[in-house]
């Protein structure tokens, strides 16, 4: 019998997910086998023996169903920060989510010591025009703490009915006292792909985060740059600064749209035989245009897929500053109808050449600091995925990330303006064109 599992890549709640197999094991070990069977129930009877003693003898009549969800969650929450359950609902959400259209407020986010910190908002939501930032922790949703809610609790209170409003109180560090903010819910449609031809001859795409239209937007776009441009085309700088992750899938297939051959990212769980290996296939989309990637301390687990590969295919050069450096695997259990799902991280994912990215991240081949304002310098330190209570511990040296500011206005944006550079020839690094097949032209 086969059971049927979902698995995602990213930083976020609601990030996005895809199907595949998982085939269930059975092991008989002999004597060592039944001595760790027999403890385990013995845990199991201490678990049920405190049960009934809540049910029996707490001061009020406690929800079976609540105390139930609240010892799954517990237990889930020992093991690392991306593992979870979701009730029926937010699973139905997450699932609504992948699809790139769902209600709320438009902020990817994450727990952080019992409080809510947004990785990144999503671009054109109303949380972006609030002025909500990418590290920014939100302490309080229409005056009631967040703390003791747990991740979907909070992502459920931040949901709500279109136009209706909700009040965020925001820690933000360089921040004299919390900010108010004040924000309408709408329908997010998440655009994860935008594009535009920078003069004549260079295109700059930006994917906000790896949903269900991600590749087939990208593939668009792509033909759209090079047929505008046309014997002018140079490249295509490709953002992914702030992009939380999202589809496995998707993060396969971008990467793959810019490879002719090899290895895009391998998974591996507990055990040899869950190995994994993607590869590309051939044709590249760009016809081996030059590709330049921008990322910094917001860009996670899909993104560093998409960065990873081509930077170890010496495919692309990376300019910014090192990412997030998630480098899980979180497989969604559906528990049956009506129980809605169990996230759990399954397995580390590398990159071709073997990197683990867990806990540090991917290095830029060219390193670039915005220059922050006072306030956002003094707030914006890149807490990574190495910073998180309980994550996974990484291969050799942990990172704690870095610097995740982008700056609006396109003229200050350091990273964006040597890629141009880079691209057009009038500013020369040893780290670009890293492969002699993309010489510019």
């Amino acid at each position: 019998m086969r059971k049927t599992s979902l698995i995602l890549l990213g930083a976020a709640a609601g990030a996005a997910l895809t199907l595949v197999g998982m085939q269930p094991r059975i092991v008989f070990n002999g004597s060592a086998a039944r001595a760790a069977a027999a403890d385990t129930y013995r845990q199991l009877s201490l678990f049920g023996d405190v049960f009934e003693r809540v049910r029996s003898d707490y001061v009020e009549k406690p929800d079976d169903a609540k105390l139930i969800e609240s010892a799954i969650n517990g237990m889930l929450a020992g093991l690392d920060p991306h593992s979870s359950y979701m009730d029926p609902k937010s699973f139905r959400d997450m699932q609504v989510q992948t699809r790139g259209e769902f209600g709320g407020l438009g902020i990817e986010v994450t727990m952080e010591e019992g409080l809510i910190k947004v990785v990144a908002p999503i671009d054109d939501t109303p949380a972006q025009k609030a002025g909500v930032m990418a590290n920014d922790i939100i302490t309080h949703l229409d005056n009631e703490p967040v703390q003791g809610l747990t991740l979907n609790q909070a992502v459920e209170k931040m949901r709500g009915p279109v136009n209706t409003r909700i009040q965020l109180r925001i820690s933000r560090k360089g921040a004299e006292k919390p900010l108010e903010v004040s924000i309408t819910r709408d329908i997010i449609r998440v655009r994860s792909v935008r594009a535009e031809l920078i003069g004549d001859d260079v295109g700059l795409i930006r994917i906000s985060q790896f949903n269900e239209q991600t590749t087939e937007g990208l593939r668009r776009t792509i033909n759209e740059l090079i047929n505008k441009s046309g014997d002018k085309f140079k490249g295509i700088v490709l953002d992914l600064r702030n992009n939380p992750g999202g589809l496995l899938d998707q993060a396969i297939s971008v990467a793959d749209a810019f490879m002719e051959k090899g290895e895009i990212v391998s998974t591996r769980g507990r055990n040899a035989d869950e190995t994994q290996r993607f590869n590309a296939r051939a044709g590249d989309l760009s016809k081996n245009k030059p590709i330049i990637i921008l990322i910094n301390g917001g860009s996670a687990s899909a993104s560093e897929i998409v960065a990873g590969a081509l930077q170890d295919h010496k495919r692309a050069t990376i300019i910014g500053t090192r990412s997030f450096g998630k480098g899980s695997v979180q497989t969604i259990i559906p528990l049956g109808q009506g129980n809605g799902a169990l996230r759990l991280t399954t397995a580390r994912y590398y990159t071709p050449s073997g990197r683990s990215i867990q806990a540090r991240g991917i290095t830029p081949d060219i390193e670039i600091l915005q220059d922050a304002p006072d306030d956002i310098k003094a707030r914006d330190t890149g807490r990574g995925e190495a910073s998180l209570r309980g994550h996974l511990k990484g291969d050799g040296k942990e990172e704690t990330g870095s610097q995740s500011f982008v700056p609006q206005e396109r003229e200050k944006d350091k990273a964006l303006q040597l890629a141009l550079e880079l691209m057009r020839g009038t500013q020369k690094n040893s780290a670009y064109p890293p492969n002699p097949r993309t010489t510019p032209n």
